[in-house]
């Protein structure tokens, strides 16, 4: 039985009052969550005071980008192991704001999480097509090409330590959603494609639905038998809507 996972992905979102109390509102809250984990991805800047508001809660804490380099002359940049100090136990990596707004291809996507794996932090992978993509009938080879990048590159023994996170880049921020069909298919032909290489992690891998769940359409979606939580944008940085999305993954 695959354990629900939800990640609310702050992005670029916040200030010191506001994650304090937002912060607060979720850890009041998860009392009545009987998912199995949460998470919170926040902004590099803010990790420490996160990490210091989430200590001793059931809430998770995750980073949402890191560096391929373990260390060196890359000014700006994050590694594994400065997550792994302020106890972060996730990090996004290839979400389709950085593979398409920042263009990092799928080889580097697939070296960052193999980073992270690297520093003891779980890899958060993002896959999903786009809008063209979709229709075009590419959805589910661009998926593939997506995880193949990691499975040809290090083995698909490696996605047993990861999570990875489905999100059609048309239904990000955009108020559009993916059907609970549509998401249900993709999720399944993820985890079909998986299976060729190894079935028991394909049937023990946590897969994700990104893509402007929110707290009106979460128990649809995670109804669905291969969707196994939430990547939650815009809806993770109000404490009621995220604890609903909770619930109802639980």
């Amino acid at each position: 039985m695959r354990k629900p996972i939800v990640a609310g992905n702050w992005k670029m979102n916040g200030s010191l009052e506001s994650i304090r109390e937002l912060v607060a509102g979720l850890k009041a809250g998860m009392a009545e969550v009987n998912v199995a984990e949460v998470v919170v991805c926040a902004p590099a800047v803010y990790l420490a005071e996160t990490a210091s508001l989430t200590d001793g809660s059931a809430i998770a804490l995750g980073g949402q980008d890191l560096s391929n380099a373990a260390s060196g002359a890359y000014t700006g940049e994050i590694s594994g192991s400065m997550l792994n100090d302020f106890s972060c136990q996730y990090v996004i990596v290839g979400h389709s704001e950085r593979r398409h707004g920042r263009g990092e291809s799928d080889t580097l996507v697939a070296e960052k999480f193999k980073a992270a794996q690297e520093a003891g932090v779980t890899p958060i992978l993002c896959i999903g097509e786009l809008l063209e993509e979709r229709e075009e009938g590419v959805t589910e080879a661009v998926c593939a090409r997506q995880v193949d990048a990691v499975i040809d590159a290090y083995g698909v023994a490696v996605l047993e330590n990861s999570v990875v996170a489905y999100e059609p880049v048309w239904a990000i921020g955009t108020g559009k959603t993916a059907t609970p069909e549509q998401a249900q298919e993709v999720h399944a032909s993820i985890r079909a494609h998986i299976a060729k290489s190894d079935q028991g992690i394909a049937e023990g891998l946590r897969i994700q639905y990104g893509g402007s769940m929110n707290a009106g359409n979460a128990a649809e979606l995670l109804a669905q038998p291969d969707i196994d939580g939430g990547l939650i944008g815009g809806a993770s940085l109000k404490a009621d809507d995220f604890l609903a999305i909770c619930r109802a993954a639980g």
